[in-house]
């Protein structure tokens, strides 16, 4: 059955709980929700099945959760700060795609993060500023969500966008395109502000694997080594995935090595 909490600011934030023993929470990325991404699912099955307390949550504006509005990270940080304190004031996050972004940020705030793993953060290495997160921003405020999918999706190989609109998903992804936001002022905050990584990431000192695919995108390794470089405490790990995709007994198998090891340290 699903449970809820109350974000800072008032949102129902939906979650499911499942497991029992140190927690982990599940940070979604693009278009990800409980009803709409069943290999997450199954991956919290496996994790609880190992020991795990886990979190998979609606991020706002998503599934049975509360609307969104305008994308405010700070907003997003919250509703991981009150699921936090919901599973006892300590818990690791398993950030997967732009949720990686979520819950590198969320690590710099004084709530209880224990452990981070990331998968697949699309960080591009050179400065952007904000303009892509404006521009969606822009579209989602003019009512064109189809336009602002489309527009989020426009750096991602083409055939993931025509796969997606040729599929009965894309009524959904249009349906939830406001929560892009999120996702957009994320990435545009990490890879903008005219700082260096080393010095953006100083403050998450706990420890931190980063994972990426056998078979993937140019981007994600480049990512992956740089955050290692500048994360006080990260290392990366390639397991057998492709597409920006992986299967949950594999994503399991790496989380459940890597959350122990972080315990006994």
């Amino acid at each position: 059955m699903s449970r809820s909490v109350t974000s800072r600011d008032g949102t129902r934030i939906a979650f499911d709980r499942v497991g029992s023993g140190p927690a982990v929470i599940l940070v979604a990325g693009a278009f990800q929700f409980r009803a709409f991404d069943e290999p997450t699912v199954e991956l919290a099955a496996l994790l609880a099945e190992q020991g795990f307390t886990v979190v998979n949550y609606d991020r706002r504006g998503r599934g049975e959760s509360g609307p969104t509005g305008p994308g405010s990270l700070d907003r997003e940080i919250e509703d991981v700060a009150a699921l936090v304190e919901e599973v006892g004031g300590a818990a690791a996050l398993y950030g997967s795609s732009s949720g990686a972004a979520i819950a590198l940020w969320a690590a710099t705030r004084d709530i209880g993060v224990t452990a981070l793993a990331l998968w697949e953060p699309p960080l591009a290495l050179e400065e952007e500023g904000g303009a892509f997160a404006d521009e969606l921003q822009r579209l989602i405020d003019a009512g064109r969500h189809e336009r602002a999918v489309e527009y989020f999706m426009k750096d991602m190989p083409p055939e993931w966008l025509e796969g997606s609109k040729a599929g009965p998903a894309w009524p959904v992804m249009v349906d939830i395109a406001p929560s892009l936001a999120g996702d957009a002022v994320a990435l545009a905050r990490s890879q903008g502000g005219g700082e260096s990584w080393e010095k953006r990431w100083a403050s998450v000192t706990v420890p931190t694997l980063v994972l990426t695919g056998a078979e993937t995108l140019p981007i994600f390794p480049a990512a992956a080594e740089a955050l290692v470089q500048a994360l006080p405490d990260a290392r990366w790990e390639t397991i057998s995935a492709g597409g920006h995709g992986w299967e949950p007994p594999v994503m399991a198998a790496a989380l459940t090595s890597f959350l122990r090891a972080a315990r006994r340290r």
